[in-house]
């Protein structure tokens, strides 16, 4: 794949056809999130990177509101996965994050949306508070 400032070339071949598929699940989630209501949900670019912030964000060009981190695996890692999504939550300065994992069979609008307790208590404290 080409990439040039961190964003991919229209076009660029992927030859991985496992990051063919998390990316292409990575756009389905900002199609989907973008038509039910936060019209700037935007990929973000860099996975594997020490400073890693996530595949998509929410609320602002880089370090958004929230980051999402996407998985389409056939094997579930809830755990593993929520300590990578903190990790790229603190890489942002977000202030939440969540895991969107794939349900094998179900479309996007089905997937599992994880976060800690902590964070659900956070938001519905906002929420109320609001």
């Amino acid at each position: 794949a080409v990439l040039h400032g961190g964003v991919r070339q229209a076009g660029a071949a992927m030859t991985n056809p496992q990051k063919a598929k998390g990316s292409a699940y990575e756009r389905e989630i900002v199609a989907y999130l973008q038509a039910n209501g936060f019209p700037n949900a935007q990929r973000l670019y860099g996975a594997g990177r020490q400073d890693d912030r996530g595949d998509i964000t929410i609320g602002g060009r880089d370090a958004g509101l929230l980051v999402i981190e996407a998985k389409n695996h056939k094997t579930l890692d809830f755990a593993g996965w929520l300590g990578e999504a903190e990790r790229e939550r603190q890489n942002a300065g977000a202030t939440y994050s969540f895991v969107v994992a794939k349900r094998r069979l179900k479309g996007v609008e089905e997937s599992y949306a994880l976060t800690t307790l902590q964070q659900l208590c956070s938001i519905i404290t906002n929420i109320t508070n609001a």
